[in-house]
């Protein structure tokens, strides 16, 4: 161990010097007054901000047998457990008090909080404090279901990095070890699971629980404290028992370490605008839409610092591309402007060399467990290349290797979803050019150079150079093939590149719907329109090469026009219609495939509803590689009404413009199985009943996002395209604008009803009616879900 890991351990371990502060959760979920306790099945949360103001969300979650602390900070950290009563179920457990004493000690932050299993004893195991993404893979394979003498849970990249470390010859093998500030091997290994130990200390019963990182250079630790008098603690291999001496009671504090980097949280006065604050101090906390408002805004506030906007807890504590430049769309009518410069230039200084948005940050100990990948892969490469005879080549790729392990914890990025680049250009556009910015300000920003040398014009042109040159062969001719495609995946299957990310998410299509007909069109348009600012801040495109695409439309603004009303038609290569007849036919199909209560249920709404009497059109989900539609109706258009598109060309008639914005509307708020809307529930995302049943299997192996689920994203881009809608039509009262009213109260009606305004909810048919239920793996506080801010705002003005 080095001096420096000895000393910082011996630090962690100490008591507790500086003074603990009392502090109340920011948010709980479910919340007595706001939330249906029944519908979280048996899960409950807190979330509180530790001494430096980051969050530290807890759960007890009694279906999956866990309780995990969230530490949303520079690391992403995660220390959970599992707790057991008499035959192996779930522990019986319980808060003791309504808040969590914290402190912070040198680079030490501590939360403590207590907790009472109301059995005679409990058996506590399963520990694992590192990465919150190790935690949810974790969980992801129910090894935490498992006995506890069951082999401990490892990191297959950390395996493979011993392996690797263990190949090279005795030399070389303990420089890298130098690097990991480890003597020898049994030292590194010994890094990879926690240990646990026990003391006294005041009369407190104290079993340790200590994990460092690989590298030795940070420790997480967590306690199980007791008072002896009432429970008899004591370690069992790596679990540990605790017993009541007298009663079915067994109370006892978890107390957790971290000397992890922190966040700088930003304030609610430097997120939101003053129009907004004022709406939110006048709603107050008196009624039930006031308190949940405020509930949005502290959650909203808990995923954003100075450094990054995370994308959601407990499951996403990184910062996502997507799910940020979502939020800038549709918060701008009550953030500051400071907060889209904020977002564009989180994007600029993440973009890769080939101008591709970053869509995950990977930090803490996943950078390092992305960082032993690439290092047992080179040592293996290199091993494979010495023995071809090609020493020097070796030699490379071992020098690689090292620069490696030097830079283990760079926060690394992943580039494999497309749908960002697309959204980009229409945030930087609407910030560009808003008149109330001025020139001076916008020149400013872009000239700026302070993130590695380079200027942030230079970055958005990148960007934008890669959005025209996959957008080329479209524009150059239209036909579905040429459309943007997935890369491919396997067996003729196709990945998920766009924020339906499960493997089923786009039904396995090639070219998807939202990215091809909603996101690509509006991304070249704002093209034009950031060229044309660029033009008037007198900042040069020249330097993009004249021979590309992008350099072609910033010479020739008319060529940019004629690719963007080539790419305004593309949706016609989605569109399905369905006769009244095939409706039915199609319906009483996918019903046969469900359960007879199911069954039942559903064919009594289309009864009394009707839905099935009309015909249907949609825009399917995505294409086949032949670019024939793949027909799972969808939820995506909801973008489509956000982002004020009009189908066909800008010479479009009103008359034609309305249609399709009546037809997506219509099926959003059909009821479902026939289109989307569950009564009481809310929009399912996906309708699979006029596909194959292949799909359907699928959709029910996976149901991130398919018929059983419904994500508040989409309700919100729902909710405020449709407001937009009728606000364009000013004081028109005709059939059009009433049908999008009747349509807007129908679904927020819905989604007003489940009592969820998280990132997704499912439903489960309970004495014959759906109801609202927690989905798994959602996030409580997810970014793009506090959008509901903006849709209470917007229709406040609407009613004006």
């Amino acid at each position: 161990m080095s001096l420096f890991a000895f000393v910082l351990l011996a630090q962690l371990a100490a008591p507790v010097t500086a003074p603990a502060t009392k502090t109340l959760p920011v948010l709980a979920f479910p919340e007595r007054g706001l939330d249906d306790s029944a519908a979280y099945q048996g899960y409950r949360t807190r979330l509180f901000r530790d001494a430096a103001g980051n969050t530290v969300q807890i759960y007890l979650d009694a279906r999956a047998d866990r309780v995990v602390h969230l530490w949303a900070d520079a690391e992403d950290e995660s220390i959970g457990f599992t707790a057991r009563g008499a035959g192996g179920r779930p522990a019986l457990l319980e808060w003791s008090g309504d808040g969590a004493l914290v402190s912070r000690s040198g680079r030490a932050r501590t939360l403590e909080h207590a907790l009472v299993a109301n059995e005679p004893r409990i058996d506590v195991g399963w520990f694992l404090l590192g990465s919150m993404r190790v935690e949810r893979d974790l969980q992801y394979a129910k090894r935490q279901l498992t006995p506890f003498a069951n082999a401990p849970f490892r990191v297959e990249e950390l395996e493979r990095l011993l392996a690797a470390l263990a190949s090279l010859p005795p030399v070389e093998r303990q420089s890298h070890l130098a690097l990991l500030h480890a003597s020898n091997e049994q030292q590194l290994r010994a890094r990879m699971r926690p240990t646990l130990a026990s003391h006294t200390d005041g009369g407190v019963s104290i079993t340790r629980v200590t994990q460092p990182a690989l590298d030795g250079l940070d420790t997480l630790v967590l306690e199980l404290r007791t008072d002896p008098r009432l429970v008899v603690a004591a370690i069992d291999g790596d679990s540990v028992s605790l017993r009541a001496r007298s009663g079915s009671r067994i109370p006892f504090a978890v107390r957790v370490t971290t000397s992890g980097r922190a966040l700088t949280p930003l304030t609610r006065a430097e997120i939101f605008n003053a129009p907004f604050l004022a709406f939110l101090s006048a709603q107050g906390t008196a009624t039930l839409a006031g308190r949940r408002l405020e509930r949005q805004a502290r959650g909203l506030e808990l995923l954003v610092s100075h450094e990054k906007l995370m994308a959601g807890l407990p499951t996403y504590a990184t910062y996502f591309g997507r799910d940020m430049l979502m939020t800038a769309l549709m918060m701008r009518p009550i953030w500051r402007d400071e907060m889209s410069e904020f977002v564009i230039a989180s994007v600029l200084r993440k973009l890769s060399p080939e101008g591709q948005v970053s869509h995950e940050e990977a930090l803490g100990g996943q950078a390092v467990r992305e960082a032993a990948g690439e290092y047992a892969s080179l040592i293996d490469q290199s091993s494979r290349v010495a023995r071809a005879g090609d020493r020097t080549a070796a030699d490379s790729m071992v020098a690689r290797a090292r620069a490696v392990l030097r830079d283990l914890r760079r926060v690394r990025e992943n580039y494999h979803m497309i749908d960002a680049e697309f959204q980009f250009p229409i945030v930087a556009a609407r910030w560009l050019a808003d008149t109330t910015i001025s020139a001076a300000r916008k020149r400013a920003f872009l000239l700026d150079a302070s993130d590695g040398g380079e200027t942030r014009v230079a970055r958005l042109l990148r960007e934008l150079a890669l959005v025209a040159r996959v957008t080329a062969p479209y524009a150059a001719n239209p036909v579905a093939t040429n459309l943007i495609s997935f890369a491919p995946r396997d067996s003729g299957r196709w990945q998920s590149q766009s924020w339906r990310d499960s493997n089923v998410g786009y039904a396995g299509g090639r070219f998807a719907m939202d990215v091809n007909a909603i996101w690509a069109p509006h991304a070249l348009e704002s093209v034009g329109r950031i060229l044309d600012v660029l033009r008037t801040l007198k900042l040069s495109a020249d330097s993009v090469s004249p021979t590309t695409p992008l350099g072609r439309y910033a010479r020739d603004p008319g060529l940019l026009s004629r690719a963007v009303e080539t790419w305004r038609g593309a949706s016609r290569h989605f569109v399905v219609q369905l006769s009244p007849a095939e409706v039915r036919e199609r319906v009483k199909a996918r019903l046969a495939a469900m359960p007879a209560d199911e069954q039942r249920y559903w064919s009594g709404v289309v009864r009394r509803t009707n839905a099935d009497a009309d015909s249907l059109a949609f825009l399917a989900l995505s294409l086949d590689a032949g670019g024939r539609p793949i027909s799972v109706a969808n939820s995506d258009p909801a973008t489509r009404l956000f982002l004020g598109d009009a189908e066909g060309t800008s010479a479009a008639s009103d008359e034609a413009a309305q249609a399709s914005v009546l037809r997506d509307v219509r099926f959003f708020a059909r009821p479902y199985p026939v289109g989307l809307l569950v009564e009481n529930v809310g929009p399912v995302v996906a309708n699979d009943a006029y596909a194959s049943p292949r799909i359907w299997q699928d959709f029910e192996r996976d149901r991130y996002h398919g018929p059983r689920v419904v994500w508040g994203r989409e309700n919100n881009l729902f909710l405020l395209g449709t407001m937009r809608r009728i606000a364009d039509a000013g004081a028109r009262d005709d059939a059009y604008v009433r049908e999008l009213r009747a349509a807007l109260d129908r679904v927020l009606a819905a989604v007003q009803a489940s009592g969820f305004h998280s990132e997704l909810w499912s439903y489960e048919l309970q004495n014959g009616r759906m109801v609202p239920v927690r989905y798994g793996s959602g996030s409580d506080d997810q970014l793009w879900s506090t959008t509901n801010l903006v849709v209470q705002f917007e229709r406040s003005r609407l009613k004006r």
